[in-house]
């Protein structure tokens, strides 16, 4: 089982959003640039994030999106379910009558299987939200930016500068390791 990009890059951009979370309307431009997404293909992301309730849209000079809810109150798998659908790695564990789906779903010893899947990926998926996301990336650039940047911000619910956390062209940041050491990380890969 693989998400494909709609869920990959949605989160994504949901994390921009909750990053920048306090600041306004974020420009999907923006959000492109630093995810290094089609802006195209995000516009499509974002409708349906949109009417789904997750993020609110303004139009104009200074419009853009932003989360309709705090970041704690926003899951991964919120955001998975609407980009994705239902989590069901079987057809027999999906949403419906069982039988319908498969006529063997009332003896299937494998469906236990698949039903202890769906659930324990829901579960994992629904215990992750947008806060603990930027509660981690603060805690991974605390050495280097200490309590200041977006992550900071988005961990108290509060307005802060972003320039800390945001990606360089090549979607790479720096940060400093205990040691001092300038590591590169790829923040395409979240």
């Amino acid at each position: 089982m693989r998400l494909s990009t709609r869920g990959r890059y949605g989160v994504r951009a949901m994390y921009d959003l909750a990053l920048h979370y306090g600041e306004g309307p974020v420009p999907l431009k923006g959000i492109a640039e630093r995810q290094m997404v089609s802006e195209n293909y995000l516009e499509q992301l974002m409708a349906s994030l949109r009417r789904a309730g997750l993020v609110i849209s303004s139009r104009g000079a200074q419009g853009g999106y932003e989360l309709a809810r705090r970041p704690a109150d926003i899951t991964i798998g919120d955001i998975v379910r609407v980009l994705e659908g239902p989590i069901d790695p079987a057809e027999c564990v999906g949403e419906g009558d069982p039988v319908e789906a498969c006529e063997r779903a009332d003896e299937c010893t494998m469906r236990l299987v698949w039903k202890k899947l769906k659930d324990c990926i829901n579960r994992v998926l629904d215990s992750i939200s947008l806060k603990d996301l930027c509660d981690e990336t603060a805690s991974l650039t605390s050495d280097s930016c200490g309590s200041c940047g977006a992550a900071a911000a988005c961990a108290r619910g509060a307005r802060g500068p972003t320039e800390a956390v945001t990606a360089g062209a090549a979607g790479r940041r720096s940060r400093r390791s205990a040691r001092g050491q300038a590591r590169v990380t790829d923040v395409a890969t979240l």
